[in-house]
């Protein structure tokens, strides 16, 4: 216990070791991005100039050009002749551009989901399984999921389904089946920490369903079938001993008074005339059967 305690200690400072270095690297990748100091040359200020004279000179038709809204979920990544213009993404709201110079993306910040398409994966006691899932994503800095990766939705499948494959490698078919939250965030971690160059947040990671080999699955059956007979078996036995306990308590008891006996009689007969049948009961004293018994 103490070597697995050290062990996830290990590894959570690990996890924040790769977190803090990423998180500088971020900050470090925002201000290249967004460095106002990032000179265009002469020659694009000389184009900007002349774009803005061309604006002025196209009133009030080229304001329909430079006015550009973005919605309250979206963020503008706005490009001067190739460069991130400075401070970053804008929006939501209203901005403004220039003709000719300027271009701009628009980058939604809402959370994505993505289904996993089923996975064979070999598991680590060697069990082919067939595994899906679901991934919860949204874009936490916009400037870096169009700076620095070409489709960030893209790579984050192709990056889903690959974690899922490492994940799933290293466990055991009944840890896959019995430890799917721990699964669930391993692949959130390793995921949000891959992503994080991206500006990708990985909210939630889900195992949706774990299929087994059809022959797999009817061994797993029968041998669950095998343990619940095996079980009733036990507590029938049980249940007879019990009973066979009981029975000869009552036989000592009755041993013990003789008119016990006659009341059990009584008491018989009585059952047996209440269910309406046809049965003919012919009573005989049982001193009768003294002279029986002692011979």
């Amino acid at each position: 216990m103490d070597m697995d305690n050290e062990e996830t200690r290990m590894k959570d400072s690990k996890r924040r070791e790769r977190q803090a270095g990423s998180s500088r690297h971020g900050k470090h990748d925002i201000e290249a991005l967004e460095n106002p100091d990032t000179d265009i040359g002469l020659c694009g200020w000389l184009l900007v100039a002349f774009s803005i004279l061309l604006m002025l000179a196209t009133l009030p038709i080229s304001i329909w050009m430079c006015i550009k809204i973005v919605k309250e979920y979206e963020r503008a990544i706005i490009f001067r002749l190739g460069r991130i213009l400075r401070g970053g993404a804008k929006g939501p709201g209203l901005f403004f551009i220039l003709p000719c110079t300027d271009s701009f993306i628009n980058v939604d910040m809402r959370t994505i989901t993505f289904d996993i398409p089923p996975q064979e994966v070999l598991t680590k006691d060697s069990v082919t399984v067939s595994v899906d899932g679901v991934v919860y994503y949204r874009v936490q800095n916009a400037t870096l999921a169009v700076a620095n990766i070409t489709n960030a939705d893209a790579a984050t499948r192709l990056l889903a389904q690959t974690t899922l494959r490492n994940v799933l490698g290293t466990k055991n078919l009944a840890e896959i089946l019995s430890d799917r939250e721990e699964i669930a965030h391993s692949m959130q971690s390793t995921l949000d920490d891959a992503t994080d160059d991206w500006g990708i947040k990985v909210e939630r990671v889900e195992i949706k369903d774990v299929k087994l080999p059809h022959q797999l699955q009817r061994a797993m059956a029968a041998e669950a079938e095998a343990t619940r007979e095996a079980r009733a078996k036990v507590i029938a036995a049980e249940g007879e001993m019990n009973a066979s306990r009981a029975l000869k308590e009552a036989s000592l008891v009755i041993a013990e008074s003789p008119s016990a006996l006659q009341l059990r009689y009584l008491q018989t007969l009585n059952t047996i005339a209440a269910e309406k049948n046809s049965t003919i009961i012919f009573p005989l004293p049982l001193e009768m059967m003294q002279g029986f018994i002692k011979h």
